[in-house]
């Protein structure tokens, strides 16, 4: 096992980590920008090392200056946390040059995953049911309008290289199609460094959903359920459950073994999450994040484990510490992603917390980095805490919820905390009757979150 870990990341994730490390007896290592010298991860660390100014850029994603904190540390593996370089392949390959473990799948893996086209071409391989769509990259608009009429319009195009909801432009028609094309092109370009876009058949009434895996690098490896992350604004999830309230235990089995299996198969070390449209009682490949996803806890919350804990264990070379037919369902749990944004306008709201209370009581849990007196910096992700409770039934979720987003106080800041409550006023949410689109009509057509 690890003598020290460090943490490349900040925040609420960085947290996460550091709490896991310490409960294993193991030392952590937090690294910080300037900006962040005062932050929470920070102080709960065993040892800190400033990297860099407030960019990300020249910090959170400096390779060097991580690599040269683990030098001066003497930390021996890392644990990338997600966004930053969680899913940078580079980065791996130069964590292993340097005698370091990176708590994590390969680089093959992740470039594997990373590029669109490749991960469905491989996950088709594997028996992952799959989007209809162009077998490759699109190279111009006259390609794109010949795949697309032969699929039948509405269509997505996508960057290879996306995420996040960047690169990603719907055409309805046929009169839409350029402009969707060429403006996929230029987000990707500016996003990622890499113009390939590809088409794929558009589904009118998804949900998104989730299948959280967990493989151990040798040909083992076991599924936790999934989630429903079907509440999205601009691609960009707001609220998670587990599980799916469109899901029965048979479908969830048959979904879960397939992605397993298939994660088995090429000897997938660690956490990852095997995303899905999923619309007529069917499932659409999508893509794979091979790292750890924001709305991890509510996985946790029901299948009681810890996967922290989990990557650090495989990660160091041991088996797991659960079989399939230990991982059984208990409840059900929801995740409100707390930002410091204001709304309805999603304007990010920077600044100092005059006064902060987090909600408690059983079945609840807050992942957050703030405190009062906390200044939230302007140069990162505005996420500022996760709400997650956990109650035997979905009801008495939805319940429990209402009462902790009753007891959540931040002052100071503007936060997304009235579109939460506001949400579960609605009828269609607390039924589960909703799709990846419902958020966004919704927004358009409410007056006020106050």
């Amino acid at each position: 096992m690890f003598n020290k870990i460090l943490i490349a990341n900040r925040g609420e994730i960085a947290l996460r980590v550091i709490r896991a490390c310490k409960e294993m007896g193991i030392g952590s290592v937090a690294v910080h920008s300037t900006a962040d010298a005062d932050a929470m991860h920070v102080r709960m660390a065993d040892e800190s090392v400033c990297i860099g100014p407030p960019s990300g850029t020249l910090s959170y994603l400096s390779i060097p200056n991580i690599i040269s904190a683990c030098e001066i540390t003497g930390a021996e593996a890392i644990h990338p946390g997600y966004g930053f370089l969680s899913e940078n392949a580079n980065f791996v390959q130069i964590i292993q040059d340097h005698g370091l473990t990176f708590i994590g799948p390969t680089a093959d893996h992740i470039n594997m995953m990373g590029d669109k086209i490749t991960a469905k071409e491989t996950m088709k391989n594997l028996g992952v049911p799959c989007v209809p769509g162009s077998p490759g990259g699109v190279p111009t608009v006259e390609e794109a309008m010949k795949i697309s009429t032969e699929m039948g319009f509405p269509v997505i195009v996508k960057a290879t290289a996306g995420g996040g909801g960047r690169g990603m432009k719907v055409a309805k028609t046929a009169d839409d199609l350029e402009e969707a094309f060429r403006t996929a092109r230029s987000e990707s370009k500016a996003a990622f460094g890499n113009d390939e876009v590809y088409i794929e058949k558009y589904l009118t009434l998804p949900r998104h959903i989730e299948i959280q895996v967990f493989g151990d690098g040798k040909g083992k490896a076991v599924h936790l359920g999934e989630r429903d992350c079907s509440l999205q604004r601009r691609h960009q999830k707001v609220l998670e459950e587990c599980p799916s309230p469109v899901i029965d235990a048979a479908t969830r089995a048959k979904i879960g073994k397939v992605c397993s299996d298939a994660v088995a198969s090429i000897n997938y070390a660690g956490a990852g999450t095997i995303e899905f449209l999923f619309e007529n009682d069917e499932f659409f490949f999508i893509e794979m994040n091979t790292r750890l996803q924001v709305e991890h806890p509510v996985t946790e919350a029901v299948y009681g484990v810890d996967l922290v804990r989990e990557q650090i264990i495989v990660a160091a070379g041991e088996p797991m510490s659960f079989e399939q037919e230990n991982l059984v369902a208990n409840g059900h749990s929801i995740e409100c992603r707390i930002n410091a944004e204001k709304v309805p306008e999603f304007r990010p709201s920077p600044g100092k917390i005059s006064q902060f209370h987090a909600p408690g009581g059983l079945g609840v849990r807050m992942d957050s980095h703030i405190y009062d007196g906390y200044s939230i910096p302007p140069y990162y992700d505005s996420l500022i805490a996760k709400l997650i409770v956990h109650a035997p039934d979905r009801d008495a979720a939805f319940a429990r919820l209402h009462r902790a987003l009753g007891e959540l106080i931040v002052d100071g800041v503007e936060t997304t905390t009235p579109l939460h409550r506001a949400l579960l006023e609605e009828p269609d949410v607390l039924s589960g009757n909703y799709d990846i689109h419902w958020l966004e009509n919704w927004l358009e057509s409410t007056t006020s979150l106050d």
